[in-house]
């Protein structure tokens, strides 16, 4: 689908979306990629949503490799509310957009292989579509862990130190939203915005929301909506990921400037500081600092306050964390700059050259 530019007459303002029926049909929207070990129950516990009106799922599935798509045409010639559609490139946002064209009901639903939803998601979010009358309702996402890393990672994603930010993560009251985790839409979004934009392979929900915004309509987030997400299980995957998110959210910045909330700025601004600070501690144990003036040696030594405050902060937040084992805390103390520091030099680099073919490796 190709974006279209008359967004501001999109009509997706409160007042110009029609009502919803009494039960409206719903289609829930899945891409996919080497997911053998997860499909099979994703699609299964989608389609078991304690909701009474007609259900379908369309999957997207990448060139992958592990018998995925073996699975999910299985299925489909099973159940006629399984719907597979082709996504040779593989992207996320090409996959949800040949999804939403196969679709046929008024509501559509991201789902992902990954989350769960509770029973009650479909029929809850689409009692706040209709309460708020908004274009698009996203709720909590609950991450969670099994190992004393995951559960670490986990611990980050719902703190205000880690991710912090956004409501979808740490907020605890219904409101208006900048964005919203996956989505349950108005279809005359889709009609309206023609959809996800597939230059972006990070950060393309958050680009289509602020399209909604701009378009005169309504993002809510609703807490009582409820998704488990597991996150990265291991250090290296967790890298990876917040470093090609960076990336990503550095070209949104390009394109969109402004319209980006200043709290994305901040890890860049570590990731300069902690250089700083390493660079003058380097030129001290080198002498080079010696033959400065002492006004200036108080001046740059002033460099290392900021890193100090924030490993403070980190040592803080780990210690407060009393309801962690050691293991946890431990892991939680490097989480937590790991995720800031990689996310930042990927924004540094997206800022500098652009997200160009960058992608994430971390699944």
């Amino acid at each position: 689908m190709s974006r279209k530019n008359s967004a501001a007459h999109a009509g997706l303002t409160p007042e110009a979306l029609p009502p919803l029926a009494a039960v409206p049909g719903v289609s829930y929207i899945m891409p996919i990629l080497n997911e053998a070990d997860h499909v099979e129950e994703a699609i299964t516990t989608v389609l078991a949503q304690e909701y009474p009106g007609e259900k379908e799922i369309v999957v997207a599935i990448g060139p992958s490799t592990d018998g995925t798509t073996e699975i999910v045409t299985g299925m489909a010639e099973k159940d006629p509310r399984i719907v597979a559609v082709d996504n040779p490139q593989g992207d996320t946002p090409i996959g949800l957009n040949l999804a939403v064209a196969a679709t046929t009901q008024p509501v559509v639903i991201r789902v992902d292989a990954h989350s769960e939803l509770t029973a009650d998601y479909t029929a809850s979010g689409i009692e706040v579509l209709r309460e708020t009358a908004a274009a698009n309702v996203g709720g909590l996402m609950v991450a969670q862990g099994k190992s004393a890393f995951q559960k670490a990672v986990a611990r980050a994603y719902m703190s205000r130190i880690g991710l912090g930010g956004p409501a979808y993560h740490a907020g605890d009251e219904a409101q208006e939203a900048e964005s919203a985790y996956l989505g349950v839409f108005r279809r005359e979004v889709f009609d309206a915005l023609s959809g996800f934009d597939e230059s972006l392979r990070r950060g393309q929900d958050w680009e289509l929301n602020l399209r909604i915004r701009e378009a005169g309509g309504r993002v809510w987030f609703a807490p009582g909506l409820r998704v488990t997400y597991w996150p990265r299980s291991s250090w290296s995957k967790l890298v990876k990921q917040f470093y090609a998110t960076g990336v990503w959210r550095a070209e949104i910045v390009r394109r969109h400037g402004t319209r980006n909330s200043v709290r994305y700025f901040a890890p860049p601004l570590l990731v300069v500081g902690v250089a700083a600070a390493l660079i003058e501690a380097l030129l001290q144990l080198s002498g080079t600092t010696r033959r400065w003036p002492r006004v200036l040696r108080r001046f740059t030594s002033l460099v290392h306050v900021p890193s100090t405050a924030y490993i403070a902060g980190i040592v803080a937040a780990a210690w407060s964390a009393r309801d962690a084992g050691l293991r946890e805390r431990c892991w939680f103390a490097l989480v937590l700059p790991s995720m800031h520091l990689s996310w930042g030099a990927g924004f540094l680099r997206g800022l500098a050259t652009g997200a160009a073919s960058n992608r994430d490796r971390s699944r």
